[in-house]
C-alpha cells in the first residue's frame, strides 16, 4: 500500500506544504513545562507572535517514571489534548519524541530506571533498543492519528536529538527512523544537529531531511548544510534566542534586536525556523536537569524562562515585539488577554518539625542494613533525597570523616546535630565521645545530567565514608522521593506536625502557611530569609528554591490555586525564614548577556 503524501516535502532546495512554497515559523512549547489549563493561552500567544507551528519534545520519564507501571497519557500527560488545542488555533505541530531530548530536562528525558542498567545509551545495544521499541510501541500509535495525512496538525517528526553531538553509531538513528515509519509515521522526518561538520555528519541519516540547531551565524550553517544536501531546504530546528540558567550563575539574557536580526537572516531566501524557546515555562517538581561544566556539576534552576519572547508567566517581552516585526505581524491586533496577578502581600509561616524528623515522616521505610550505602537507583528513587544512617565508633577527640563520591550534595549530622555540607567529596572534622555515634547523611539529587557522556550518572552516597582511614559499614537508607509524595500524605504530615502558635524562623524542617484568594490568579512566590528547599502549593510541588540564585521567586500559575483557602508547605534544608511573599513580577537575578557563538 502506498503511503499518503506527507504535508511537508521539498524540491530544488525549497520547502513545500501540499505542493505550495512554505516556511515553517515555529516556536518551542513544552506541554510538560506549562500546566494544561494554560496550554491554550500560551498557544494563542504564539499566534500573536506570528508563528504558524509549535514544536514539543516528549520526555519518556515524564510519562513512565517507574519501570513497573504503564506509561501515563492522561491529565498533564495528555499529548493528544495538547495537539488538539494546537489544531483548534490553526497551528501545525512538529513532534520530537526522542527518546533522548536533552532540553535541560532530568536525564535528557530518559527514565532513571533505564539509565541505571548496564547498557550503552543512545546506541544499537539491544539492552537499550528493546525498551525504546516498547516505549515507542506505546507512544507513537497514540500520535499517528494526529498527522496531517489524517486531517490533524502534525506535519513533521524529529528522529533522535542532536545525535551528532553524542555518538557515531550510525545504525542507531537509522533504526529509530525505520521504527517510526513501521509504527505509522507518514509525515516528514528530520534530524537536528549543531552546525559543525562533526555534528551534522554524525547525526544525519540518508534520505532524512537535515536541520540545524544554532544561536548565530546562520549563513555559515546554510552553506554547510547545502554542501551536504544541496537539494534540501534550510531549516533551523532550534534557534537559541535565549539561554537557560544554572544555580549560582547569572540569569542569561539576549538583546532583542540581536535575536531578531539573526531570525531575519534564518528566514531569508525561504528559510524555516523554530524559536527555542518561544515560551520556556517552568521546571515544576524535580524535573530540572544539570550539565557538567569544567568538571563541575551545574544544576539547572526551576525557572525555564530562558529570556524567551513570551516570559515564564506569559507576559510579552521586548523580544516578542522585535520578533513580531521580523515575522511580519507587527501591525496585527493582539488576541491574547493581559496576564493578571494576585495582589502583592505576605503571610507568616508556621513552624513544624525539624528536618530529620520531617524526612522520617515523609520518607519510605528504612532499607535493610548493608555494608555499602545503596544508590538512589538501588532504592528506586529518581529525584529528591535519601537519608543515610550508620553507627560510627568515634574516638573522644577531633577526627576526620572523609567523604568520597557524594552525588550530589550532602548534609552531615552527628547524633542529630548538623556538622557540614559536602558537595562531591570532602572532609568533615567532628569530635567523638569514644562511643558509637549515629552518623546521618542527607543526600540531595540536584538534577540529573541531560547532555554529554555523563548522561545516566548515578546519585547518592556512591563512594566510601571513612573515619580517618577506617571504612564505615552498616548503612541504612530512607528514600524521600519528594516528587512522588501523595498530596494527602503530605497534608496529613503537615496537620500532625505544624504548630499554629509557633512562627517559623531558623533551622531546617517543615513549615506551612495558609492564604485566602477571591479569584485564582498567577503570582510569584518569594521566601525571604530562607536558604534552600522545596515548596508545595495545594499539594503540587513547584520546585526548588535556593538563595544562591539567580532565581529568587517561584512562579505560581493561577490554575494551581483555588478560590478560598490555599496552603503552602515548605521543606527547608538549612535556615528557614518566617514569611512567604507574593509579588507580581519575577526576580530572576542579575543578568549576563549570552549568545551561543554557532
Amino acid at each position: 500500500m502506498r503511503r499518503a503524501p506527507a504535508a511537508l516535502h521539498w524540491r530544488d532546495g525549497r520547502l513545500l506544504r501540499d505542493g505550495a512554497p512554505h516556511s515553517v515559523r515555529s516556536g518551542s512549547l513544552h506541554y510538560f513545562r506549562v500546566v494544561p489549563e494554560q496550554w491554550r493561552d500560551r498557544m494563542l500567544r504564539f499566534v500573536d507572535l506570528g508563528l504558524n507551528s509549535i514544536d514539543t519534545y516528549i520526555p519518556w520519564n515524564f510519562h513512565q517514571p517507574r519501570a513497573d507501571a504503564a506509561p501515563s497519557f492522561s491529565g498533564w500527560r495528555d499529548v493528544g489534548r495538547f495537539m488538539e488545542t494546537a489544531a483548534d488555533l490553526g497551528l501545525d505541530v512538529l513532534l520530537r519524541p526522542g527518546p533522548y531530548i536533552c532540553a535541560e530536562w532530568s536525564n535528557g528525558g530518559l527514565p532513571a530506571w533505564l539509565t541505571a542498567r548496564d547498557i550503552a545509551l543512545r546506541s544499537s545495544d539491544p539492552g537499550y533498543q528493546r525498551p525504546v521499541e516498547t516505549w515507542f510501541e506505546e507512544l507513537i500509535p497514540r500520535l499517528t492519528p494526529y498527522q496531517a495525512v489524517h486531517g490533524g496538525p502534525v506535519v513533521a517528526v524529529q528522529v533522535e536529538n542532536e545525535y551528532g553531538s553524542y555518538g557515531d553509531d550510525a545504525e542507531h538513528p537509522g533504526w529509530l527512523a525505520a521504527l517510526l515509519r513501521r509504527l505509522g509515521v507518514q509525515e516528514l522526518l528530520y534530524t537536528a544537529d549543531g552546525p559543525t561538520d562533526v555534528m551534522i555528519d554524525g547525526g544525519s541519516i540518508p534520505g532524512i531531511m537535515m536541520a540545524a540547531t544554532l544561536g548565530s551565524k546562520p549563513d555559515e550553517a546554510r552553506a554547510l548544510l547545502r554542501s551536504r544536501r544541496p537539494d534540501e531546504p534550510f531549516f533551523v530546528a532550534e534557534f537559541w534566542n535565549g539561554w537557560f540558567d544554572h544555580w549560582g550563575q547569572p540569569h542569561h539574557v539576549r538583546d532583542a534586536r540581536n535575536a531578531a536580526t539573526v531570525a531575519r537572516d534564518i528566514l531569508a531566501d525561504g528559510g524555516s525556523i523554530s524559536i527555542y524557546m518561544a515560551h520556556g515555562g517552568t521546571n515544576f517538581g524535580l524535573w530540572s536537569g544539570a550539565n557538567i561544566v569544567e568538571g563541575e556539576l551545574r544544576p539547572t534552576i526551576t525557572s525555564y524562562d530562558s529570556d524567551a519572547p513570551i516570559a515564564e508567566d506569559g507576559r510579552f517581552t521586548d523580544k516578542f515585539f522585535a520578533l513580531r516585526e521580523v515575522l511580519g505581524v507587527a501591525d496585527e491586533p493582539l488576541r491574547s488577554p493581559e496576564v493578571r496577578f494576585l495582589p502583592e502581600g505576605s503571610v507568616p509561616l508556621q513552624r513544624g518539625v525539624g528536618l530529620l524528623d520531617a524526612l522520617a515522616e515523609l520518607g519510605d521505610p528504612v532499607s535493610p542494613r548493608s555494608s555499602a550505602p545503596p544508590s538512589f537507583e538501588d532504592l528506586g528513587v529518581d529525584g529528591g533525597l535519601v537519608l543515610y544512617e550508620a553507627d560510627a565508633l568515634l574516638p573522644d577527640r577531633p577526627v576526620d570523616l572523609v567523604f568520597d563520591g557524594v552525588a550530589d550534595r550532602a548534609l552531615v549530622f552527628l547524633d542529630g546535630a548538623f556538622q557540614a555540607t559536602i558537595t562531591g567529596s570532602g572532609t568533615v572534622t567532628v569530635t567523638g565521645s569514644g562511643l558509637v555515634s549515629k552518623l546521618t547523611v542527607v543526600v540531595e539529587n540536584l538534577g540529573r545530567v541531560n547532555y554529554g557522556p555523563q548522561l545516566g550518572a548515578e546519585k547518592g552516597l556512591l563512594g566510601p565514608v571513612l573515619v580517618e582511614r577506617r571504612l564505615v559499614h552498616g548503612w541504612r537508607a530512607r528514600p524521600v522521593a519528594l516528587d512522588q509524595l501523595d498530596p494527602l500524605h503530605l497534608r496529613a504530615v503537615v496537620d500532625r506536625t505544624i504548630d499554629p502558635t509557633t512562627a517559623a524562623s531558623g533551622g531546617g524542617g517543615l513549615s506551612s502557611a495558609t492564604f485566602v484568594v477571591d479569584e485564582p490568579l498567577d503570582t510569584h512566590l518569594r521566601l525571604p530569609g530562607s536558604t534552600k528547599g522545596f515548596v508545595w502549593v495545594n499539594g503540587a510541588l513547584l520546585g526548588r528554591y535556593w538563595n544562591i540564585g539567580p532565581q529568587q521567586t517561584l512562579y505560581v500559575p493561577g490554575p494551581l490555586l483555588r478560590a478560598g483557602t490555599n496552603r503552602i508547605v515548605v521543606l527547608e534544608l538549612h535556615e528557614a525564614g518566617s514569611t512567604v511573599k507574593f509579588v507580581d513580577r519575577p526576580e530572576l537575578g542579575p543578568t549576563e548577556e549570552y549568545v551561543e557563538e554557532f
